[in-house]
């Protein structure tokens, strides 16, 4: 409000030339309240893996429960590439409510270069941007999809445990299954009691990635990541094209600190 007054305060050493019919300009309100969170669904992840070419579609279903024992569950769809070469391409798509009226629609299209060092964020909300950022993943990095081993945590700050759930074909992909839970004591997050966290994951050594993960924590609800139908074959080159009509804006740091 300080810089409004300050004009206001001007005007009125400005001698009064205007007719006495004008009107002040309407004064703009802004809705503005306090509280209130964000949170970020986090999907599987695609290392840039080589010789280990797909197409698949990913459904995610996010779970919160309501404080009446209800539940919010929003979903969407999407598709996921990576050539032979390592290229990744992944969709984002707007999460709807569930078996609600509102349609997804993709917001997002991004395109990794494991050799170049590239990656693209190209932004469908009118604006026609593929925002140019560097991308640090290479084809010779080992990527781990198990989480902490089994045990207690360091600090004594909880324990994790872990389950072998055999074998299973998932999408004609043959997967191998675990089950990890992880226990943290009182006061780790501000809980006042101890906090059981459970995720289950399909992991399938072929492509490097899981093809079912499902995670449980009572903070943020259950997320389901399910893979429903796989390509194994080369995807359409087509794909890691950026949208015709696009504008690359380059948001990397000067070129001495770029990767090689």
């Amino acid at each position: 409000m300080r810089p409004a007054a300050l004009i206001l305060l001007t005007a009125s050493f400005i001698p009064c030339m205007v007719s006495a019919q004008e009107q002040a300009p309407p004064v703009r309100q802004v809705q503005a309240q306090d509280g209130g969170a964000r949170e970020v669904l986090e999907s599987i992840v695609i290392p840039p893996m080589r010789d280990a070419p797909f197409t698949l579609s990913l459904h995610t279903e996010w779970v919160r429960s309501l404080s009446d024992s209800g539940a919010i569950t929003l979903e969407n769809q999407r598709r996921i590439a990576r050539d032979g070469n390592g290229r990744i391409y992944e969709e984002r798509w707007f999460l709807v409510p569930k078996n609600g009226k509102a349609k997804s629609r993709m917001n997002v299209i991004q395109i990794a270069d494991p050799e170049l060092h590239t990656l693209y964020d190209c932004f469908f909300d009118g604006r026609q941007i593929c925002a140019l950022l560097n991308y640090s993943g290479t084809t010779s990095t080992v990527y781990k999809i198990d989480g902490p081993p089994a045990g207690p945590l360091p600090n004594n700050t909880g324990v994790v445990t872990r389950e072998n759930l055999g074998n299973e074909l998932i999408a004609g992909v043959d997967t191998v299954g675990t089950r990890e839970t992880t226990v943290y004591n009182p006061g780790v997050f501000g809980n006042d009691q101890k906090l059981t966290l459970s995720r289950e994951y399909w992991f399938a050594s072929q492509l490097g990635i899981d093809l079912v993960s499902r995670r449980s924590d009572p903070r943020f609800g259950t997320q389901n990541f399910t893979v429903t139908s796989v390509d194994l074959g080369e995807p359409d080159p087509k794909l890691f094209d950026l949208p015709e009509g696009f504008k690359v804006e380059d948001r990397r740091p000067p070129a001495t600190n770029r990767p090689n």
